[in-house]
């Protein structure tokens, strides 16, 4: 039998295979590929369920991509915010510190976190038409204003004590000088050691103000609420006219009025009114800035980066700021002035300091306590504005009453001779008075108001209203809008018109 017929002889003995293949039997083959109903239904629900099955292994990896990329979007988007976040601060502390030297720093002492701390803080006239006349370096310049801030966060207080410009001082090479003069002979840095050595406290922290860009920081802050005890007019010379009262003043009107000396000339020595205003604009901007939030704070420290100098960066001024968000200004920043006595030596007038009661100044600061153990130890109190006295306008507790001093009686009733009556009854009892007319007869509530500026002015208002009978709660200060020609103004009102 040759191949082929071998071949095709198997083939109908076997089916269609293969030698190889010919032991296995038609049922076992046929079982294989066809079988019952029951396992055909297994089989094609195995299939069904491999399907699904790897149709949600596809569904949970693409979920998986979407989940990446999302993630890896937001962290590029962190990451870009944190970068431009940390450009944006590095600019404003570059801008902060760009006047700070190596020699500055080095003068300034470290304090441990949340204990007291000094600060200096100068305004230097750095105008154009300066630094064109005399030069840019910092020998041409003399800081005008010089203040020693004592920062105390847990006690929640701020001191600042204005030293003259004029104050004599010893520099040794350079022998004794006005205390401003330091800065043209060593800068920011020389300043710091002798304003250090004069008070006898390490300064930890300095800022420095451009009074040429001062307006900026007011006006960024949208304006500063003052109070002034008298009208201030310098037009010539600081270009302001601003009236008695409380009022908002402009980046302008605050820079004229701490510029402003030649307003006070009527009261004597016009530094010392000026330094007081600067200290109640100060208190001003604080009590302004602390109002803002976080980023608005971070904002405004931004815009007024290039008109301050200062070792503090954006994170230490936010820290600070937190620290002291709910600082009472009105009652818990101190105010007051180095005590010193005019001198005319070899041709020029130096303030020069009174040792003693200076000694004694400073050992309040140091111990958290107002400058003044009253408002009668401060040389401007009723004329220049001011913040922080130990005394204020509605407490009479601590002063005694006296019965001498002049008197303004004004009849603001349309009761005639009510006014004469009473200046009668304070000329018996020792007061010197006069009667006049109010500008106003119908005024429902009598006032007693002292002026600020004339000594013994708030005890001779005490003794006013015990002679006339009037609840000391009348009793407060004169802002201006009355005369001050004398130490007190009574203005009658219908409430002392008898029925």
């Amino acid at each position: 039998m040759t191949r082929a017929e071998q071949a095709r002889l198997s083939e109908d003995r076997y089916g269609q295979g293969t030698p190889a293949q010919a032991p296995r039997s038609r049922a076992a083959h046929a079982g294989r590929h066809s079988g019952s109903h029951a396992d055909n239904s297994r089989d094609a629900a195995s299939r069904t369920n491999g399907v699904e099955a790897y149709a949600a292994r596809r569904k949970k990896k693409g979920h998986g991509h979407v989940l990446r990329g999302v993630l890896i979007s937001l962290a590029v988007i962190l990451v870009g915010v944190g970068v431009a976040a940390g450009v944006y601060l590095t600019d404003i502390n570059s801008r902060l510190s760009a006047g700070v030297s190596d020699s500055l720093r080095q003068q300034l002492v470290s304090v441990e976190p949340q204990e007291p701390f000094y600060m200096l803080l100068l305004g230097v006239d750095k105008s154009d038409e300066r630094a064109e006349d005399w030069g840019s370096d910092t020998s041409n310049f003399r800081s005008d204003t010089i203040i020693l801030a004592r920062v105390d966060p847990p006690n929640q207080t701020i001191t600042l004590v204005s030293i003259p410009r004029d104050t004599m001082v010893d520099m040794g090479d350079y022998g004794k000088q006005k205390i401003n003069a330091a800065y043209s002979y060593g800068g920011a840095a020389y300043m710091t050691q002798v304003v250090s050595q004069f008070a006898g406290v390490n300064i930890s922290h300095y800022a420095e103000i451009d009074f040429e860009q001062f307006t900026s920081i007011v006006d960024t802050i949208g304006g500063i609420e003052v109070t002034l005890p008298v009208a201030v007019s310098d037009v010539d010379y600081a270009g302001i006219d601003l009236p008695a009262g409380t009022q908002t003043l402009d980046g302008g009107e605050a820079l004229g009025l701490v510029r402003s000396r030649h307003a006070y000339d009527a009261y004597g020595a016009g530094d010392f009114y000026r330094a007081a205003n600067q200290r109640m604009v100060i208190g001003a901007i604080v009590k302004k800035v602390l109002q803002l939030d976080a980023a608005s704070m971070t904002s405004t420290v931004s815009q007024l980066a290039s008109s301050v100098t200062t070792d503090f960066n954006v994170t230490d001024i936010l820290s600070l700021a937190t620290q002291f968000k709910d600082l009472d200004v009105d009652n818990n920043v101190y105010s007051g002035l180095v005590p010193t006595n005019s001198q005319y030596i070899d041709s020029l007038w130096y303030e020069v300091v009174d040792e003693s009661a200076w000694k004694t100044m400073m050992q309040r600061v140091n111990n958290g306590e107002s400058p003044y153990a009253d408002e009668s130890e401060d040389p401007t109190a009723g004329v220049a504005g001011s913040v922080g006295t130990t005394s204020s306008d509605s407490s009479t507790s601590s002063v005694a009453a006296s019965f001498t001093g002049s008197v303004t009686v004004l009849n603001g009733t349309g009761t005639s001779g009510l006014a004469q009556n009473m200046a009668n009854t304070l000329v018996n009892a020792g007061f010197s008075a006069t009667a006049e007319n109010a500008s106003s007869s119908d005024i429902a509530e009598t006032a007693i108001l002292y002026n600020r500026s004339r000594t013994g002015a708030q005890a001779a208002a005490l003794g006013v209203a015990q002679t006339l009978g009037i609840d000391e709660d009348a009793v407060t200060t004169n802002d201006g809008t009355y005369p001050t020609s004398t130490d007190v103004v009574v203005v009658l009102g219908a409430d002392q018109v008898e029925d």
